[in-house]
């Protein structure tokens, strides 16, 4: 299916690595600009090289709240225009209720939430001109919890709340809002995880049973695959959804 993405810009926040980097490639090879926004430019970098340098790429720490707005300035001077904006950087950061703090609290909403919404109001008169998309990369925590990730729970809970609102908020500039939730996906950041724990296989094979469609992780390009659907034309009558791309794992009987 040709996803009619030929020369749409498309910003995509830590695009550097993981599910970033498999967005990046998937609206690439549906001949897409890419323009990767990251904290390391030389991850940015990299990230470029493995699509043929087709596309850009900004350093920006968005935690910083200046560092958003000059982000959005950046690409529109290496661009001229922006088609689509992926909401996708951020890390469980495991800030828990018994043992996190305020000051932790917030700084895990401005690494997970914040530059959510930053990022979309400074774009937002691009993406008016262009009549473009939004995608939000979510988490399954917001619906099922996790034990021990109270900000990145919240945080996520508001990527969903937002979903809906700019959505409705969004309607009259025919621009579309959708979320797509990860719930177990192999990324950089997940084996880090993995390998923290005791008995890192045996614990990631656990996991994996308990995903009903094939007992398996969900890819990176799998959650990609959808990002770049939802930018296109040819989901051009879905707004406001939270797609979970994730083999069943939040939705289906557990008894699986």
């Amino acid at each position: 299916m040709n996803l009619q993405l030929e020369n749409k810009v498309i910003i995509v926040t830590g695009g550097a690595k993981g599910i970033g980097k498999a967005i990046v490639k998937a609206v690439t090879e549906e001949k897409a600009v890419p323009v990767i926004i990251g904290r390391n430019k030389n991850d940015n970098l990299a990230a470029l090289a493995e699509v043929n340098n087709k596309g850009y790429q900004v350093e920006a720490e968005l935690t910083d709240p200046a560092a958003c707005e000059k982000a959005i300035a950046e690409t529109m001077k290496l661009t001229g225009k922006i088609d689509g904006l992926v909401n996708n950087a951020g890390v469980n950061d495991g800030v828990n209720l018994e043992h996190g703090s305020y000051e932790q609290f917030m700084t895990s909403l401005h690494r997970n939430l914040v530059h959510y919404y930053l990022m979309a109001h400074y774009a937002l008169p691009e993406l008016i001109r262009s009549k473009g998309a939004i995608v939000n990369i979510g988490s399954k925590t917001a619906e099922t919890g996790q034990g021990g990730t109270s900000a990145y729970a919240a945080a996520n809970g508001g990527r969903n709340a937002l979903t809906r609102e700019w959505a409705v908020e969004l309607l009259k500039y025919g621009i579309r809002v959708n979320a797509v939730i990860v719930a177990e996906s192999y990324t950089p950041l997940y084996e880090k995880w993995i390998q923290s724990l005791p008995e890192p296989e045996a614990q990631l094979k656990k996991i994996s049973e308990r995903i009903p469609f094939e007992n398996r992780m969900t890819k990176p390009e799998e959650i990609a695959d959808m990002v770049a659907f939802l930018l296109s034309s040819r989901s051009g009558h879905t707004t406001g959804q939270l797609i979970h791309v994730d083999g069943g794992y939040v939705h289906l009987d557990r008894a699986l």
